[in-house]
């Protein structure tokens, strides 16, 4: 149910004989994504012929989706999820009926993440014929692909029902002779340690990020390196997140870690080096021939994609800027926020006030407030620069973009309040965030509503049913009865709700009672619902049901329906609707209170 973290993100960096390359999203094509390709004079192409979009299915959100090899681009099309091989013009390398993911290149062949009905494992796909084999079977999930310098060795994790890869993972080494794996032999992991991104180092040695300390940090053969309350790892709702690499000067590392909720990248050897770049938000890491590439972000300005001399560590964006700019009279600042929640607890979040030069409110006045619920639930708001956030502070609102107990970045045991908890944690952490600013003088209290998307609408609609905090609410894609999900949803999730609610249909009880659904008479306040026609992870069903129970009762509600989208809205034309109905919806709620 992730929607919009870090792990799901389009945008994947590779380098190769000083060429880079990456994945570039382009909502005003509806949303496909293409591969842009810099050359060493700086020029930059567009890679991607109109009609193909990089963009894979497995696992339903994907991940990386791309490879380079000798030049050539091999690449997963969203529409067949056929791999398709391009020198100039793109041709189809294998056949429809199977999904792949993370392609990582050996001299004559591909490894990648595959999926074939309701079957996970690692296949070896030919370069040239485009035949596949397995190459290790027997889990229900695979990710994490690490080839060794000389090719001889290979890594991976693997996870199985009912864990969710943040839970409890296994990494796994054997010796490869490019055809075949024998040797296999675990290495770390299980039901309570979450590994993440394994990689060889340049002596041959496995790395890898493990939160077996309560952070996930570095291990070198299993020995820890550097211990830190920061976390250099991510949940995998994406396959191919890269945090870090090596740097090439030995065992030296270019990492991306959170601390305190913000985002941070420095030099890991013996110790840890911060680099002052400016960011508050880093992924996508590739070294490789003394630079090193990367997304970047910050409170100011949205991801971009960075060239860093390792040597010098000066570092300059190489993607072209988004042509939008906000003036600074419009633009609201950041402010990371540490409020009081239930049981003597905190959480965390990002306020945002209203900001727009050419308005001034009544004397005395206070804005209303939109909190914002983020998707996952094991997922996180970033502190980075949102177009979506600047749109409501211009217009008057003050946001808050709540990280509740369940949230990455602060450590497996805050991740893990939520365990057993969702629909309570969550609730009551953005709930108390909204009345603490309301408390502090900073938002209207009768003017406070509440959005999310996926799992943030599961919150909403709860947040709406069992608290009286909030006088309306959005939900995207949003869940409302937990039996119907648990019921009708894809593979990788279909057991997350053991840890969140508890087993089904055991556990049923539960689900009845905190599904949004059957307390529906505790909603009095309108709510408006956007749904993809075509989602697979929370069908509309979901949406359905919820919008005809309130109607049924005459409460002020709207469905809306976009029939050709999936799980997260990919068009601008449809991104830039919801935001005008939901502005309209509101306006609509306050006047008429």
């Amino acid at each position: 149910m992730a929607h919009g973290d870090k792990s799901a993100r389009s945008t994947f960096l590779s380098m190769e004989d000083d060429v880079i390359y990456w994945t570039e999203p382009r909502p005003l094509e509806k949303g496909r994504t293409v591969l842009m390709r810099r050359s060493p004079d700086g020029s930059i192409q567009e890679m991607t012929p109109p009609g193909f979009d990089i963009r894979s299915k497995v696992h339903e959100y994907g991940g990386l989706s791309f490879a380079i090899s000798e030049g050539i681009i091999y690449f997963v099309n969203a529409k067949d999820q056929k791999i398709y091989k391009q020198s100039n013009q793109p041709e189809p390398l294998t056949e429809a009926g199977t999904r792949f993911a993370e392609p990582v290149p050996t001299k004559n062949a591909l490894i990648c993440v595959a999926e074939k009905g309701n079957q996970n494992f690692l296949a070896l796909v030919n370069k040239k014929s485009g035949s596949w084999t397995p190459l290790h079977v027997g889990h229900d999930f695979y990710g994490g692909i690490a080839l060794s310098p000389d090719q001889k060795k290979l890594a991976w994790i693997t996870w199985d029902h009912p864990q969710m890869p943040w839970d409890g993972t296994e990494l796994w080494k054997a010796d490869f002779d490019g055809i075949k794996v024998t040797n296999v032999e675990k290495v770390a992991g299980g039901p309570q340690e979450a590994i993440f991104q394994p990689r060889w180092s340049p002596t041959g040695a496995l790395f890898f990020v493990s939160d077996r300390s309560g952070w996930w940090n570095f291990y070198r053969e299993n020995e820890p390196i550097f211990p830190l309350e920061a976390e250099f790892g991510s949940p995998l709702w994406g396959l191919g997140l890269s945090l870090w690499d090596f740097t090439g000067n030995g065992e030296e590392i270019l990492a991306a870690y959170q601390e305190g909720g913000v985002g941070k990248i420095g030099i890991l050897d013996k110790s840890l080096i911060p680099l002052n770049l400016g960011g508050t938000d880093y992924s996508q890491i590739v070294c490789k021939d003394g630079n090193a590439v990367f997304l970047q972000g910050s409170y100011l300005e949205p991801r971009k994609v960075m060239l860093m001399d390792l040597k010098t560590q000066s570092a300059k964006r190489i993607d072209k800027p988004s042509p939008i700019e906000i003036e600074k009279g419009f633009f609201s600042p950041c402010e990371p926020l540490t409020f009081p929640t239930s049981h003597g607890e905190k959480a965390f979040g990002y306020f945002y006030p209203p900001r727009n030069k050419n308005f001034k409110a009544p004397p005395e006045s206070l804005p209303p407030l939109i909190v914002m619920s983020h998707g996952g639930p094991t997922a996180s708001a970033d502190p980075v620069f949102n177009l979506r956030i600047q749109y409501w502070t211009s217009r008057g609102f003050a946001v808050l973009d709540v990280n509740y107990g369940g949230s990455t970045g602060y450590g497996r045991a805050y991740r893990e309040k939520l365990k057993g908890k969702w629909g309570i944690v969550d609730v009551e952490d953005c709930s108390q965030g909204a009345l603490y600013l309301a408390s502090i003088g900073k938002v209207d209290p009768q003017k406070m509503v509440i959005r999310g998307g996926s799992a943030g609408g599961y919150t909403t609609l709860a947040a709406l049913a069992f608290t009286k905090t909030f006088v309306a609410g959005a939900s995207y894609y949003g869940v409302a009865d937990l039996e119907l999900l648990a019921k009708d949803t894809h593979k990788f999730e279909s057991r997350y709700l053991d840890s969140l609610i508890g087993p089904y249909p055991a556990s049923k009880a539960l689900y009845d009672e905190r599904s949004p659904l059957y307390h529906a008479d505790k909603i009095t306040c309108p709510v408006i619902f956007f749904q993809g026609g075509a989602d697979k992870v929370v069908p509309p069903n979901q949406a359905e049901v919820m919008y005809n129970a309130l109607k049924a009762r005459k409460i002020k509600t709207e469905l809306i329906l976009y029939p050709e989208e999936e799980h997260g809205f990919r068009s601008a034309a449809n991104q830039a609707d919801c935001l005008k109905r939901e502005q309209q919806f509101y306006l609509e709620v306050f006047e008429g209170m």
